[in-house]
């Protein structure tokens, strides 16, 4: 028996960033379709005229290209395909699947308003599913689907597990507006079935629509995907997760100074679990991935894991790649890592004490333009007692042999002559080159800076000793 082509999909609306749920989304069903050799769709489902913007859509295609989940077709626009939706509503309209519906919105409101008086759940009475009253003059039907009365509908979530509608719950859907144009539900149905999509990985927040749309491609006698609905992500307070739980656009993590493969990490992670394996990379989870080992409960987003994981990869990535995505935070910073210290050894010498790429341009910047250290520094730390050691220390790092080894060894035998502790020579001394009292080993960045910056910087502090 020949096996089905595996076709997933992620089918974002253009409304807003692309935020942490729909690029788990993205996660999930383009690892589902990598792991089984299959093929990965985009889908822009833009229809929402009044609240989708070329700007979103931007902001769509910009997430997916940076988390590097790449697409094998699209991405699709909805709005490329109006002729498409118009022939298969004529359809369903001919076969008796779906009818004009004349009901003004005032009437609407006035027969929900009956039902909520009347105890009842409120929802459209199919008042002209089989009406044969003559239309009225001048009011542009919209069209209902016909919803099968009778029986249920059967969902066999491969996260859920099963779900049963009943089909009474259900009224007729409404698939084209009075204007013509064609709503989400319906046109989803149309994609996926076009698209032969086999698998459709979305959020639980989908679950209603579900049963609407399996009923729609029945009548079409098209097949069936299979669903899978992912839970919720939630905040720490268990709370639907907005901006105050920091559920930004994912680019906004790529401004604050994540790494593209920590996220994704991280959201492998969220709902997902493989053992104990915290840190892992995108072949080893496309590797491991199954749609069942997918937790029914919601995943909590937690930032501090998230900077947790992103600080592992940054231990170990690449200098010269770190360097460059690094590159416009030091820009910021007005640094130029070309005039200065070679900046992959400066990386190799800063990234184990950050946590973000933001954070590694920020411990970057006095090797590429002296800091002045405040004043309550200067005087706690460059007292005169310390003076006479650091004139002495101008004269032999002139001679010492500029690596950080000799210089530690030189650095310690002047404090052990001048009888003193080794924090009392090394914390002024941090002081004057990088204007900071938390920095690496001082001898390492002397190393870095060069002879020539270093003494330039001690002797601009002596000159300038307090009183």
């Amino acid at each position: 028996m020949k096996l089905k082509m595996i076709r997933t999909r992620f089918a974002p609306s253009p409304t807003g960033f692309l935020h942490i749920g729909g690029a788990r989304t993205a996660l999930f069903s383009w690892a589902f379709a990598r792991k089984l050799g299959g093929t990965f769709v985009l889908r822009i489902e833009d229809t929402d005229l009044e609240r989708s913007t070329p700007e979103s859509v931007q902001a769509i295609l910009d997430g997916m290209k940076w988390m590097g989940l790449d697409y094998d077709e699209g991405p699709f626009y909805q709005m490329h395909r109006m002729e498409r939706y118009t022939q298969v509503i004529q359809q369903l309209i001919d076969e008796g699947k779906a009818y004009y519906c004349y009901a003004s919105i005032e009437e609407l409101d006035a027969m929900r308003e009956a039902q909520r008086a009347a105890g009842l759940k409120p929802r459209y009475d199919g008042r002209w599913r089989d009406s044969g009253a003559t239309p009225p003059a001048g009011v542009k039907p919209v069209v209902r689907f016909k919803n099968p009365v009778d029986g249920e509908v059967v969902i066999d979530d491969l996260v859920k597990g099963t779900v049963i509608v009943q089909n009474s719950e259900l009224d007729d859907l409404i698939i084209a507006r009075g204007d013509g144009t064609p709503t989400y539900n319906f046109c989803v149905v149309v994609d996926d079935w076009d698209m032969n999509i086999t698998h459709v990985i979305r959020g639980d927040d989908h679950l209603n629509n579900t049963p609407r749309q399996i009923n729609i491609l029945k009548a079409l006698n098209a097949p069936l995907p299979q669903y899978a609905h992912v839970p919720m992500i939630l905040g720490h307070d268990g709370e639907r997760l907005s901006k105050r739980h920091g559920a930004v656009s994912v680019m906004q993590y790529a401004e604050d100074g994540y790494l593209p493969e920590a996220l994704l990490n991280y959201l492998a992670r969220l709902g997902w679990a493989h053992g104990d394996e915290e840190v892992f990379n995108m072949d080893r989870f496309v590797e491991w991935f199954d749609l069942k080992d997918i937790s029914r409960s919601p995943a909590k987003f937690n930032p501090e894991k998230l900077t947790w994981i992103n600080q592992q990869y940054l231990k170990v990535a690449d200098n010269a790649r770190l360097v460059e995505m690094a590159r416009p935070f030091m820009e910021t910073d007005c640094c130029d890592p070309a005039h200065g210290p070679d900046p992959e050894k400066v990386v190799a010498l800063l990234k184990e004490r950050v946590t973000t790429l933001e954070e590694l341009a920020d411990a970057a910047v006095y090797f590429y333009r002296a800091l002045e250290p405040h004043d309550e520094l200067r005087l706690q730390h460059l007292t005169p007692d310390v003076k006479p050691m650091l004139d002495e220390l101008t004269v032999q790092l002139q001679t010492v042999a500029w690596q950080k080894e000799s210089i530690a060894a030189m650095l310690k035998a002047l404090v052990t002559a001048h009888g003193m502790k080794v924090p009392k020579l090394f914390m002024p001394l941090r002081i004057m080159v990088t204007g900071e009292t938390q920095t690496p080993s001082v001898d390492a960045i002397l190393e870095l800076l060069g002879r020539e910056e270093s003494l330039r910087r001690i002797r601009h502090h002596l000159e300038n000793y307090p009183a």
